[in-house]
């Protein structure tokens, strides 16, 4: 290699190093709105905010994520992942800050919810949540560009961040602005979020860059009986039924072949619904989760009015949210990389030959059933077994686990089942599926425990939530049956 051949070498690995740790500080960073059950006990005290208000609140964060995805995708594919970063600092700073003004400039002595502080705080949340999802894809498509060749580490990594993001800005808030007698000062907490995840993902705007390979890597030929295969990044990466451990069938098909690739004749596909329904119920109920746990914490912590800003509320309640991202977290960890050991498919490196997978020894659909089966036996328990605020450690991490596994294998299911070609368009079609099913689960939720407490408080008891669980509890099993369907129609492909 020449020296100036090596420069540009250099160059690019410097480059690539600094896109590195913009992506691990925009995903670290990008869900401070995961956070809002820390929030929700001094929201109660200082607004005298109702359940339904909250909810509303928290929904607004978790569904500011979703309506936009296909237009973010847009600008990923057109301009970058800089240019979603940019966009990413300018909500956060705009919604965190707006927000904690609110709050700021709310009286201490008010007896009853300003409807005009409700209507802003749902809006400027709803900001913050506009911001997590430019965060979201600036962080993964800067990953998976930046390294074609391990596309499948570096997308779970990213997203394993992501998810390890609620934990890291709770731990902020604990240690930073919690006082052991106060709690959470809220004011201050949310003015560090606008500050410090603007300036983040501010470096990421001038970081993170798709930085070109040396040279375009040449398309793969498979040879079978029939003729030549040509395969490049356009391909659909599904294998067909194996022969034996070492040989591979060379013919690559979607499993569920879309009739020009229309969102058209995606809406034909009934795999696609049934697909959608399942993800509706997991992600939907458990965005629920973790938008309320603060609140399903306190229905079960002293019956007297005080425990709304009883400091070891807020410590539980801080520690059900570290499980949560815990479990979260973990769960990518593991599921990503047992997923391409179980259920290889076709990759494309950078060289002159495609590789071939291992055996494939259970189809992806099983750990997409896996998350529902924990959600229906975690809903279970909290029917059956909950009794105490110790006893929600299964609650957070069931939810967490099937939340975490479902986002990870989502993406690989989706190419393998429909290709690659429009992956991003139909991912992000499906991503409507949690869109619908949050908001539906979380205001069954909050209706049931509003009807349940008197004079607009905070309901306290395990009725607040006993009848909802049942009813989830039911959906569930039956998403569990839809799964075994998708499992049975796909084993072979998917």
């Amino acid at each position: 290699m020449t020296q100036s051949q090596s420069q540009p070498t250099h160059l690019r690995r410097a480059r690539l190093a600094l896109a590195c740790v913009s992506i691990a500080a925009n995903a670290l960073c990008g869900g401070g709105v995961f956070t809002f059950s820390l929030m929700s006990p001094a929201l109660v005290d200082h607004l005298k905010l109702t359940q339904p208000q909250l909810t509303t609140i928290a929904l607004a964060g978790m569904m500011g994520q979703y309506p936009f995805a296909a237009m973010i995708g847009k600008v990923v594919d057109k301009y970058g992942p800089w240019a979603c970063s940019i966009f990413a600092s300018c909500l956060f700073f705009t919604g965190f800050g707006l927000f904690a003004n609110e709050i700021a400039n709310t009286p201490d002595d008010i007896v009853l919810p300003s409807a005009s502080s409700f209507h802003h705080l749902t809006v400027y949340f709803f900001i913050a949540g506009l911001g997590t999802a430019f965060s979201y894809f600036s962080s993964l498509f800067a990953a998976c560009k930046n390294f074609p060749g391990f596309i499948g580490i570096a997308s779970g990594t990213s997203i394993t961040l992501f998810g390890l993001s609620p934990m890291f800005i709770s731990i902020l808030a604990s240690r930073f602005f919690s006082h052991p007698d106060e709690g959470l000062d809220v004011t201050r907490f949310l003015r560090f979020l606008a500050l410090f995840c603007g300036a983040v993902h501010l470096f990421g705007a001038f970081t993170l860059h798709i930085i070109p390979l040396p040279e375009d890597p040449p398309s793969a030929v498979l040879e079978d009986p029939e003729g030549s295969v040509h395969v490049d990044e356009q391909t659909a990466l599904l294998q067909g039924k194996r022969n034996g451990a070492a040989e591979v069938e060379t013919r690559i098909v979607a499993a569920s072949p879309v009739k020009g690739g229309s969102a058209v004749d995606l809406a034909k596909d009934h795999y696609f619904w049934a697909l959608a329904f399942v993800l509706f119920v997991i992600l939907g109920s458990s965005e629920m989760v973790i938008s309320n746990i603060g609140t399903i914490v306190l229905s079960l912590a002293s019956q007297t009015s005080s425990a709304i800003m009883d400091p070891s509320t807020d410590v539980a309640t801080a520690t059900q949210v570290r499980f949560l991202s815990v479990a979260n977290t973990l769960s990518r960890l593991v599921v990503g990389p047992l997923a391409d050991f179980v259920s290889p498919i076709a990759s494309h490196p950078p060289s002159d030959a495609q590789s071939i997978p291992r055996k494939r020894h259970v189809s992806r659909v099983a750990f997409l059933f896996f998350s529902i089966l924990v959600l229906a036996l975690t809903y279970s328990w909290m029917v059956l077994g909950v009794r105490s605020q110790v006893d929600l450690w299964a609650l957070s991490i069931g939810a967490g686990v099937a939340y975490g596994s479902t986002f990870t294998i989502l993406p690989s299911l989706v190419s393998s089942a429909w290709g690659i070609e429009n992956l991003g368009r139909n991912f992000g079609i499906l991503t409507y599926a949690p869109f619908l099913g949050t908001p539906a689960f979380s205001y069954f939720y909050a209706f049931n425990a509003a009807s349940h407490s008197s004079d607009g408080a905070v309901c306290k008891g395990i009725e607040c939530w006993s009848t909802t669980f049942s009813w989830y509890t039911a959906i569930a099993f039956a998403a569990c049956g839809v799964t075994g369907y998708l499992w049975r129609s796909w084993r072979d492909q998917v």
